[in-house]
Protein backbone atom coordinates (compact mmCIF):
# COMPACT_ATOMS: atom_id res chain seq x y z
CA UNK A 1 0.00 0.00 0.00
CA UNK A 2 0.98 3.30 -0.83
CA UNK A 3 1.52 6.04 1.73
CA UNK A 4 2.17 9.28 2.70
CA UNK A 5 5.56 8.93 4.81
CA UNK A 6 6.30 13.07 6.17
CA UNK A 7 7.16 12.21 9.67
CA UNK A 8 4.93 14.70 11.59
CA UNK A 9 1.53 14.53 12.93
CA UNK A 10 -1.56 15.88 10.82
CA UNK A 11 -1.82 18.75 12.12
CA UNK A 12 1.79 20.30 13.09
CA UNK A 13 2.51 22.45 10.00
CA UNK A 14 -0.23 24.10 10.65
CA UNK A 15 -0.24 24.89 14.21
CA UNK A 16 3.10 26.14 13.42
CA UNK A 17 2.15 28.72 11.12
CA UNK A 18 -0.93 29.88 12.69
CA UNK A 19 1.11 30.64 16.19
CA UNK A 20 2.96 32.85 14.31
CA UNK A 21 -0.54 34.57 12.80
CA UNK A 22 -3.11 34.39 15.23
CA UNK A 23 -6.27 34.33 13.28
CA UNK A 24 -9.76 35.32 14.29
CA UNK A 25 -12.46 32.87 14.21
CA UNK A 26 -16.26 33.03 14.78
CA UNK A 27 -18.03 29.61 16.84
CA UNK A 28 -21.77 30.62 15.97
CA UNK A 29 -22.99 28.54 19.22
CA UNK A 30 -21.21 29.76 21.42
CA UNK A 31 -22.37 28.16 24.58
CA UNK A 32 -22.20 24.62 23.12
CA UNK A 33 -19.79 22.44 25.76
CA UNK A 34 -18.15 21.00 22.49
CA UNK A 35 -17.21 24.88 21.60
CA UNK A 36 -16.55 26.03 24.63
CA UNK A 37 -14.10 22.78 25.32
CA UNK A 38 -12.31 23.04 21.93
CA UNK A 39 -11.73 26.88 22.05
CA UNK A 40 -10.93 26.87 25.73
CA UNK A 41 -8.37 24.60 24.40
CA UNK A 42 -7.00 26.59 21.10
CA UNK A 43 -7.02 29.78 23.34
CA UNK A 44 -4.80 27.95 26.11
CA UNK A 45 -2.54 26.99 23.70
CA UNK A 46 -2.36 30.14 21.66
CA UNK A 47 -3.55 28.79 18.08
CA UNK A 48 -5.74 31.04 17.23
CA UNK A 49 -7.70 34.03 19.08
CA UNK A 50 -11.73 32.25 19.20
CA UNK A 51 -14.55 34.92 19.13
CA UNK A 52 -17.84 32.86 21.21
CA UNK A 53 -21.10 34.44 20.04
CA UNK A 54 -24.10 34.55 22.25
CA UNK A 55 -25.40 35.73 25.30
CA UNK A 56 -22.28 35.97 27.51
CA UNK A 57 -24.38 35.48 30.36
CA UNK A 58 -25.41 32.18 28.85
CA UNK A 59 -22.12 31.14 27.63
CA UNK A 60 -20.07 32.03 31.44
CA UNK A 61 -23.32 29.70 33.03
CA UNK A 62 -22.26 26.89 30.50
CA UNK A 63 -18.37 27.37 31.20
CA UNK A 64 -19.31 26.88 35.10
CA UNK A 65 -20.77 24.16 34.49
CA UNK A 66 -18.98 22.28 31.59
CA UNK A 67 -15.39 23.48 33.78
CA UNK A 68 -13.77 24.89 30.38
CA UNK A 69 -12.38 28.38 31.12
CA UNK A 70 -13.41 30.89 29.12
CA UNK A 71 -12.68 34.55 30.38
CA UNK A 72 -10.26 35.04 27.85
CA UNK A 73 -12.31 34.55 25.45
CA UNK A 74 -14.03 37.54 23.09
CA UNK A 75 -17.80 36.95 23.21
CA UNK A 76 -20.21 38.54 21.10
CA UNK A 77 -24.24 39.05 21.43
CA UNK A 78 -25.91 39.68 18.59
CA UNK A 79 -28.91 41.49 20.56
CA UNK A 80 -26.21 43.94 22.08
CA UNK A 81 -24.25 44.45 19.45
CA UNK A 82 -23.43 48.28 19.35
CA UNK A 83 -22.50 48.62 15.83
CA UNK A 84 -25.63 46.61 14.60
CA UNK A 85 -27.07 49.45 12.49
CA UNK A 86 -24.35 49.49 10.52
CA UNK A 87 -24.30 45.84 10.26
CA UNK A 88 -27.63 45.84 8.89
CA UNK A 89 -26.90 49.13 6.16
CA UNK A 90 -24.35 46.80 5.09
CA UNK A 91 -26.04 43.69 4.21
CA UNK A 92 -29.01 45.49 2.84
CA UNK A 93 -26.96 46.78 0.42
CA UNK A 94 -25.13 43.05 -0.29
CA UNK A 95 -29.07 41.48 -0.33
CA UNK A 96 -30.39 44.19 -2.29
CA UNK A 97 -33.33 43.47 -3.81
CA UNK A 98 -33.43 40.09 -2.34
CA UNK A 99 -33.68 41.27 1.60
CA UNK A 100 -35.13 44.64 2.09
CA UNK A 101 -33.80 45.97 6.12
CA UNK A 102 -36.55 44.25 7.92
CA UNK A 103 -35.54 40.78 6.64
CA UNK A 104 -32.02 42.01 6.97
CA UNK A 105 -32.43 43.02 10.70
CA UNK A 106 -34.44 39.66 11.98
CA UNK A 107 -31.83 37.49 10.12
CA UNK A 108 -28.77 39.13 12.02
CA UNK A 109 -30.53 38.39 15.41
CA UNK A 110 -29.43 34.81 14.39
CA UNK A 111 -25.55 33.97 15.10
CA UNK A 112 -24.81 32.41 11.80
CA UNK A 113 -26.19 35.52 9.66
CA UNK A 114 -24.19 37.76 12.27
CA UNK A 115 -21.44 35.93 12.32
CA UNK A 116 -21.00 35.28 8.54
CA UNK A 117 -21.51 39.28 8.64
CA UNK A 118 -18.60 39.97 11.32
CA UNK A 119 -16.65 38.37 8.95
CA UNK A 120 -17.61 39.93 6.05
CA UNK A 121 -16.61 43.36 7.41
CA UNK A 122 -13.17 42.21 8.14
CA UNK A 123 -14.07 42.32 11.62
CA UNK A 124 -12.83 38.44 12.18
CA UNK A 125 -10.76 35.84 9.34
CA UNK A 126 -13.28 32.50 9.36
CA UNK A 127 -16.21 31.41 10.55
CA UNK A 128 -16.85 27.65 12.15
CA UNK A 129 -20.53 26.89 12.64
CA UNK A 130 -23.06 23.87 12.51
CA UNK A 131 -22.60 22.33 15.97
CA UNK A 132 -26.42 22.83 16.04
CA UNK A 133 -26.96 24.64 13.05
CA UNK A 134 -27.83 22.74 9.73
CA UNK A 135 -25.07 22.63 6.99
CA UNK A 136 -27.81 24.52 5.09
CA UNK A 137 -28.05 27.24 8.01
CA UNK A 138 -24.14 27.13 7.62
CA UNK A 139 -23.56 27.46 3.79
CA UNK A 140 -26.51 29.90 3.13
CA UNK A 141 -25.35 33.25 4.81
CA UNK A 142 -21.79 32.58 3.42
CA UNK A 143 -23.12 32.30 0.00
CA UNK A 144 -25.52 35.24 0.57
CA UNK A 145 -23.14 37.46 1.56
CA UNK A 146 -19.59 36.34 1.45
CA UNK A 147 -20.13 34.28 -2.13
CA UNK A 148 -17.67 32.50 -4.39
CA UNK A 149 -14.06 33.92 -5.60
CA UNK A 150 -14.24 35.92 -8.64
CA UNK A 151 -12.67 32.38 -10.57
CA UNK A 152 -15.19 30.50 -8.98
CA UNK A 153 -19.20 29.73 -9.68
CA UNK A 154 -19.71 27.30 -7.27
CA UNK A 155 -19.12 25.88 -4.03
CA UNK A 156 -17.77 22.65 -3.61
CA UNK A 157 -16.62 20.95 -0.73
CA UNK A 158 -13.90 17.36 0.20
CA UNK A 159 -13.15 15.60 3.12
CA UNK A 160 -9.77 14.52 4.14
CA UNK A 161 -8.90 10.98 5.04
CA UNK A 162 -6.16 10.26 7.22
CA UNK A 163 -4.88 7.22 9.11
CA UNK A 164 -1.82 6.76 10.47
CA UNK A 165 0.17 3.52 11.61
CA UNK A 166 3.40 3.30 13.37
CA UNK A 167 5.64 5.47 11.39
CA UNK A 168 3.20 5.85 8.46
CA UNK A 169 0.99 8.51 7.27
CA UNK A 170 -1.97 7.77 4.31
CA UNK A 171 -3.62 11.18 3.34
CA UNK A 172 -6.16 11.25 0.90
CA UNK A 173 -8.42 13.87 -0.40
CA UNK A 174 -12.20 13.49 -2.16
CA UNK A 175 -14.52 15.53 -3.48
CA UNK A 176 -17.11 16.44 -3.91
CA UNK A 177 -18.97 14.60 -1.42
CA UNK A 178 -21.48 16.41 0.54
CA UNK A 179 -22.53 19.96 -1.46
CA UNK A 180 -23.25 19.31 -5.21
CA UNK A 181 -25.52 16.98 -6.29
CA UNK A 182 -24.74 15.69 -10.01
CA UNK A 183 -21.70 18.42 -11.13
CA UNK A 184 -21.48 19.05 -15.11
CA UNK A 185 -18.10 18.49 -16.74
CA UNK A 186 -17.34 22.41 -15.66
CA UNK A 187 -18.08 21.64 -12.15
CA UNK A 188 -15.82 19.01 -11.88
CA UNK A 189 -13.20 20.56 -13.27
CA UNK A 190 -13.49 23.46 -10.16
CA UNK A 191 -14.09 21.01 -7.83
CA UNK A 192 -11.03 18.93 -9.24
CA UNK A 193 -8.71 22.72 -8.91
CA UNK A 194 -10.08 23.75 -5.48
CA UNK A 195 -9.45 20.24 -4.30
CA UNK A 196 -6.17 20.23 -4.95
CA UNK A 197 -5.85 23.41 -3.59
CA UNK A 198 -6.80 22.04 0.12
CA UNK A 199 -4.84 19.18 -0.45
CA UNK A 200 -1.55 21.12 -0.72
CA UNK A 201 -2.55 23.32 2.74
CA UNK A 202 -2.54 18.91 4.48
CA UNK A 203 1.12 19.08 2.61
CA UNK A 204 0.49 16.34 0.33
CA UNK A 205 2.19 15.72 -3.20
CA UNK A 206 -0.99 16.07 -5.02
CA UNK A 207 -2.23 13.60 -8.22
CA UNK A 208 -5.50 14.31 -8.93
CA UNK A 209 -8.04 11.25 -10.59
CA UNK A 210 -11.28 11.97 -11.57
CA UNK A 211 -12.91 8.89 -11.05
CA UNK A 212 -15.79 6.50 -12.80
CA UNK A 213 -16.91 3.35 -13.36
CA UNK A 214 -14.31 3.52 -16.80
CA UNK A 215 -11.03 3.61 -17.49
CA UNK A 216 -9.91 5.60 -20.40
CA UNK A 217 -12.31 4.48 -22.41
CA UNK A 218 -13.04 0.83 -21.10
CA UNK A 219 -16.58 1.98 -20.56
CA UNK A 220 -19.01 3.87 -22.18
CA UNK A 221 -22.07 6.67 -21.22
CA UNK A 222 -22.97 10.13 -20.25
CA UNK A 223 -21.33 9.89 -16.68
CA UNK A 224 -18.08 8.36 -18.37
CA UNK A 225 -18.18 11.12 -20.80
CA UNK A 226 -18.65 13.56 -18.32
CA UNK A 227 -15.97 12.82 -16.20
CA UNK A 228 -13.16 12.28 -19.40
CA UNK A 229 -14.11 15.66 -20.91
CA UNK A 230 -13.38 17.57 -17.65
CA UNK A 231 -10.15 15.80 -17.57
CA UNK A 232 -9.18 16.70 -20.88
CA UNK A 233 -10.35 20.35 -19.82
CA UNK A 234 -7.55 20.23 -16.86
CA UNK A 235 -5.07 18.73 -19.12
CA UNK A 236 -5.34 21.70 -21.62
CA UNK A 237 -4.32 23.98 -17.88
CA UNK A 238 -0.97 22.57 -18.14
CA UNK A 239 -1.31 21.98 -14.24
CA UNK A 240 1.71 22.06 -11.88
CA UNK A 241 0.49 18.53 -10.53
CA UNK A 242 -0.29 15.49 -12.46
CA UNK A 243 -3.85 14.86 -13.21
CA UNK A 244 -6.47 11.91 -15.14
CA UNK A 245 -9.66 10.52 -15.44
CA UNK A 246 -11.48 9.01 -16.36
CA UNK A 247 -10.30 6.17 -13.86
CA UNK A 248 -11.95 3.72 -12.26
CA UNK A 249 -10.54 3.84 -7.84
CA UNK A 250 -8.60 0.30 -8.12
CA UNK A 251 -6.71 1.60 -11.26
CA UNK A 252 -6.30 4.75 -9.71
CA UNK A 253 -5.15 3.43 -6.40
CA UNK A 254 -3.45 0.68 -6.76
CA UNK A 255 -0.04 -0.04 -9.02
CA UNK A 256 -0.53 -3.56 -9.74
CA UNK A 257 -3.99 -2.59 -10.91
CA UNK A 258 -2.74 0.19 -13.05
CA UNK A 259 0.05 -1.80 -14.97
CA UNK A 260 -2.70 -3.45 -16.37
CA UNK A 261 -5.44 -0.85 -16.99
CA UNK A 262 -3.64 2.68 -17.63
CA UNK A 263 0.08 1.65 -17.86
CA UNK A 264 0.78 5.27 -19.78
CA UNK A 265 -1.33 6.85 -17.08
CA UNK A 266 1.06 9.89 -14.70
CA UNK A 267 -1.78 9.18 -11.84
CA UNK A 268 -2.97 5.74 -11.89
CA UNK A 269 -1.38 3.73 -9.33
CA UNK A 270 -0.63 6.91 -7.18
CA UNK A 271 -3.42 8.77 -6.65
CA UNK A 272 -4.28 10.68 -3.58
CA UNK A 273 -6.81 13.40 -4.64
CA UNK A 274 -9.80 11.67 -5.73
CA UNK A 275 -13.00 13.32 -7.79
CA UNK A 276 -16.02 11.80 -7.70
CA UNK A 277 -18.81 11.97 -10.53
CA UNK A 278 -21.71 12.68 -8.15
CA UNK A 279 -22.50 13.08 -4.62
CA UNK A 280 -23.65 9.60 -4.15
CA UNK A 281 -20.48 8.07 -5.44
CA UNK A 282 -18.20 10.46 -2.84
CA UNK A 283 -20.46 10.45 0.18
CA UNK A 284 -21.05 6.88 0.13
CA UNK A 285 -17.05 6.57 -1.19
CA UNK A 286 -15.45 8.41 1.76
CA UNK A 287 -17.79 6.49 4.53
CA UNK A 288 -16.78 3.72 3.16
CA UNK A 289 -12.88 4.69 3.63
CA UNK A 290 -13.81 6.07 7.09
CA UNK A 291 -15.61 3.17 8.41
CA UNK A 292 -13.99 -0.02 6.60
CA UNK A 293 -10.59 1.36 6.37
CA UNK A 294 -10.11 3.22 9.86
CA UNK A 295 -9.96 6.83 8.60
CA UNK A 296 -10.07 9.77 10.21
CA UNK A 297 -12.72 12.06 8.46
CA UNK A 298 -11.94 16.00 8.10
CA UNK A 299 -14.86 18.03 6.63
CA UNK A 300 -16.65 18.79 4.69
CA UNK A 301 -14.03 21.22 3.99
CA UNK A 302 -16.10 23.96 1.83
CA UNK A 303 -13.80 25.27 -0.97
CA UNK A 304 -14.38 27.91 -3.75
CA UNK A 305 -15.70 30.86 -0.90
CA UNK A 306 -14.06 34.79 -0.71
CA UNK A 307 -13.39 33.61 2.96
CA UNK A 308 -13.13 30.48 5.16
CA UNK A 309 -16.31 29.51 6.81
CA UNK A 310 -16.83 25.47 7.56
CA UNK A 311 -19.72 23.40 9.00
CA UNK A 312 -19.38 21.30 11.41
CA UNK A 313 -21.15 18.01 11.61
CA UNK A 314 -24.21 17.92 14.20
CA UNK A 315 -22.88 14.97 15.90
CA UNK A 316 -19.46 16.07 16.52
CA UNK A 317 -17.12 15.82 19.45
CA UNK A 318 -14.66 18.76 20.88
CA UNK A 319 -11.56 16.75 19.12
CA UNK A 320 -13.49 17.43 16.25
CA UNK A 321 -14.07 21.16 16.84
CA UNK A 322 -11.08 21.56 17.23
CA UNK A 323 -9.62 20.22 14.56
CA UNK A 324 -11.69 21.86 12.28
CA UNK A 325 -11.17 25.43 13.84
CA UNK A 326 -7.46 24.32 12.94
CA UNK A 327 -8.32 23.80 9.48
CA UNK A 328 -10.54 27.02 8.68
CA UNK A 329 -8.16 28.94 10.05
CA UNK A 330 -5.67 27.39 7.80
CA UNK A 331 -7.44 27.95 4.42
CA UNK A 332 -6.90 31.31 2.86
Amino acid sequence: MRVEQEGHKMFENMIEKLKTNRQKLIFTEGSDPRILEATSRLKKEKILEPILLGNPEDIHTASKQYGFPVNEIEMIDPLTYPAIESMVATMVELRKGKMDEKTCREALRKTNYFGTMLVKMGYANGLLGGATYSTADTVRPALQIIKTRPANKIVSSCFILYRKTENVEEKYAMADCAINLNPSEDELVEIALETARTARIFSMDTRVALLSYSTLGSGKGESVDKVRNAATKLKEMHLDFPIDGELQFDAAFSEDVAKTKASHSPVAGQANTFIFPDINAGNIGYKIAQRLGNFEAYGPILQGLNAPINDLSRGCNADEVYKMAIITASLK
